[in-house]
């Protein structure tokens, strides 16, 4: 071990880490002298960078973080409204691809570019507009497929909403289940959601 006559023989100190290594017992690293003092240039560099990318002053680089945190909040929830909107209005033009199964009326569709919420509030729009209905809907993100089923209550004591999503989710690699009148689920094959969705109106057919 190096040891030093006084305190002011080792100049400059820096801790750069320290960690526990037994009960009661911390290690503690730093670096003195030269090499401290360019790893606080270096810092004091790199504070400044951060600063201009900001535009603030280092002393106030914490506030404007907090800041920016808030705004991407604010901002992803606007994307998240917006996107429900999108969807919702694409919804609205499947309302004409709806079929009669016996007096229900049936939509098995894609819904391009909706997430988790937005394919669920687009589901449960459609449903209520076509009243007596049996609604499942699709969008592939990132290669991962996202399913929504309703199902109107008049309709739950022959379907339900759980049984019809993870059939449907079977078929794409995965599978899911809710309530008896809402559910939801996921998948990892894009590659069978054509036929999947296909399928739904033999499969309801066999129930209603």
């Amino acid at each position: 071990d190096l040891h030093v006559h006084r305190t002011g023989d080792i100049g400059l100190f820096k801790i750069v880490g320290e960690g526990g290594i037994a009960a009661g017992i911390r290690r503690v690293e730093a670096v003195t002298g030269e090499v401290a003092f360019n790893l606080v240039q270096d810092m004091n560099s790199r504070i400044a960078q951060a600063a201009a990318v900001l535009k603030t002053q280092p002393e106030e680089i914490g506030g404007r973080l907090l800041q920016w945190q808030e705004q991407m909040k604010s901002l992803e929830k606007e994307v998240a409204a917006l996107k429900s909107k999108l969807a919702a209005n694409q919804a609205l033009a499947l309302v004409s691809q709806a079929t009669d199964i016996n007096g229900v009326k049936v939509l098995a569709a894609t819904l391009d570019g909706a997430d988790g919420t937005a394919l669920r509030d687009s589901v449960i729009g459609l449903r209520d507009q076509l009243k007596t209905a049996v609604v499942v809907l699709a969008s592939v993100t990132d290669g991962k497929v996202s399913l929504a089923a309703g199902v109107s209550a008049d309709v739950i004591s022959k379907v339900k909403a759980g049984d019809l999503v993870n059939f449907v989710a079977q078929q794409v690699g995965g599978k899911g289940g809710g309530r008896p009148d809402m559910a939801q689920a996921g998948g990892t094959d894009p590659s069978g959601l054509p036929t999947a969705l296909a399928s739904v109106a033999g499969w309801l057919g066999a129930k209603l």
